[in-house]
């Protein structure tokens, strides 16, 4: 996979997550990595990776192998139809990250066959901790091995039905922010209970990093590590049921549904 060469075209939020993950990897050289923007010095500050920067899209695709298209939604179709020249299908894979575009709209615009990933990553990719949900056609087993290779140096990969991307887009991706809305919470708490946010941020940090582990480390439902930390009449079980009778599972319940609706439109 080293001596593959990687393009992310559209370094946003996303692209610049999805750049510094492969570069804190080490599994691609980043001399073999080209990113782009329309404003290429928007990226100055990353030229000590050792990353190509352009804002050439056709040149990043001519010197790659994988590319990630990793545009807004708005301006997919457009990127793609000023790229599709340059598509070989022999040699390059392409995978799009981009919400709510489906494999046969990628097919329609570049009218050819070759290997067309969907995937859906999050922003801890540029820590080596996103979860990425992907589905694909026209591809063989190596294509999907050196895309899941690609994804699995920037955390977990999976490959799901193409129906669930966008299941996988609210859950995966926008939980996230579900997720550091809560953190932030809990330092809110932490604070008026008495630390400073300092000290505060750094015990719920490390208490959301260490529950998070020890689901993935135990297989178990989280009711099941709930029930040894919450004693008869104990403050644990008190605070919980105070959370609850004030909505906390059914208002992420619904936040999360009024998401995945919202994607739908």
């Amino acid at each position: 996979m080293a001596e593959y060469k990687v393009s992310i075209i559209g370094c946003g939020n996303i692209g610049l997550s999805l750049l510094k993950g492969l570069v804190r990897s080490g599994s691609i050289p980043a001399k073999n990595i080209t990113a782009t923007r329309r404003n290429v010095q928007e990226l100055n500050v990353l030229k000590e990776y050792g990353v190509r920067f352009t804002s050439d899209n056709m040149k990043a695709v001519d010197e790659s192998d994988l590319i990630i298209v990793a545009v807004k939604p708005y301006n997919f179709e457009n990127v793609l139809k000023s790229i599709k020249g340059h598509l070989d299908p022999k040699r390059h894979i392409l995978i799009s990250v981009t919400t709510g575009v489906s494999l046969s709209q990628i097919q329609d615009v570049i009218q050819m066959q070759m290997p067309v990933f969907r995937a859906m990553p999050n922003i801890s990719a540029g820590v080596g901790k996103s979860v990425t949900c992907i589905c694909y056609g026209g591809a063989e087993e190596k294509d999907v091995e050196s895309v899941k290779f690609l994804f699995d140096n920037m955390g977990t990969t999976m490959c799901i039905d193409e129906e669930l991307m966008e299941s996988a887009t609210i859950l995966g991706s926008c939980g996230i922010a579900y997720v550091l809305r809560f953190i932030r919470a809990m330092i809110q708490g932490g604070i008026q209970i008495g630390f400073d946010a300092k000290t505060a941020s750094a015990i719920v940090n490390q208490t959301v990093k260490g529950a998070a582990e020890l689901l993935i480390d135990s297989h178990e439902h989280p009711e099941y590590e709930i029930d040894k930390v919450t004693t008869p009449k104990g403050c644990t079980i008190v605070g919980l049921n105070e959370m609850e009778h004030n909505g906390f599972s059914s208002s992420l319940i619904k936040g999360i549904v009024a998401s995945y609706e919202k994607i739908g439109k």
